[in-house]
């Protein structure tokens, strides 16, 4: 049980240091090189993924697959630390979990692939930039457009938890919260909860990360 309990904790570590760099690269890099802009023509956009697309390729490697990657392993952990006082919310959390790696893992597979087929019709930037525009709209989607995946994972955890007596109940509490930013991103007026749901997710993160590895 003990391996269980530190493997969980360094792949929560890694998972809140995924969304750091997501949110570190975008600001600094990403955002003023023009990235999300809507004025701009489609060769304007075509150059700016040419320019970008190391920059872009690592980024989406590491916010979606090693994410992930992290993220799989984590749900494992905590399943296999819940299965004995709550089998049935465990069991249950693991699936939505799953789900929701499996999402963001195809959510980066897509735009990783749709960038360097976006960047090899250089000679017609107009279908390019349709091109690009679907791909992000699919990888949004997948990714965390809506985040009920998420949202529906971090809630069953926090209940399977709190029957378990496996994680302080100040985390559980703040696990409904960001659970409930996630589900409200559903409603299109509400899409800023988003924001709520992945920073707190990167506090959440690592105070799980921290919590299994010091009772490791």
């Amino acid at each position: 049980m003990i391996r269980f309990r530190k493997a969980g904790g360094i792949a929560a570590l890694i998972c809140a240091a995924t969304y750091l760099f997501g949110i570190v690269i975008m600001v600094a890099v990403l955002e003023p090189a023009g990235f999300g802009a809507t004025e701009t023509s489609p060769q304007e956009r075509l150059d700016f993924l040419a320019a970008q697309q190391s920059v872009l390729s690592i980024w989406y490697l590491v916010i979606y697959v090693v994410n992930a990657i992290a993220l799989a392993a984590l749900v494992v952990a905590l399943r296999a630390l819940l299965k004995p006082s709550a089998p049935v919310l465990s069991d249950l959390s693991a699936g939505f979990g799953l789900i929701w790696a499996t999402l963001v893992m195809g959510a980066g597979m897509i735009a990783n692939v749709g960038l360097a087929a976006t960047l090899s019709m250089t000679g017609s930037p107009e279908l390019a930039a349709h091109l690009w525009t679907t791909i992000t709209t699919i990888e949004n989607g997948l990714g965390g457009g809506n985040e009920i995946a998420g949202s529906v994972w971090v809630i069953t955890i926090s209940l399977a938890a709190w029957s378990a007596g496996i994680l302080p109940r100040a985390l559980n509490l703040f696990g409904y919260v960001i659970g409930a930013s996630g589900l409200l991103t559903i409603i299109p007026a509400l899409e800023a909860f988003g924001m709520i749901f992945g920073l707190g997710f990167i506090v959440w993160f690592a105070a799980i990360g921290i919590v299994l590895i010091r009772k490791a």
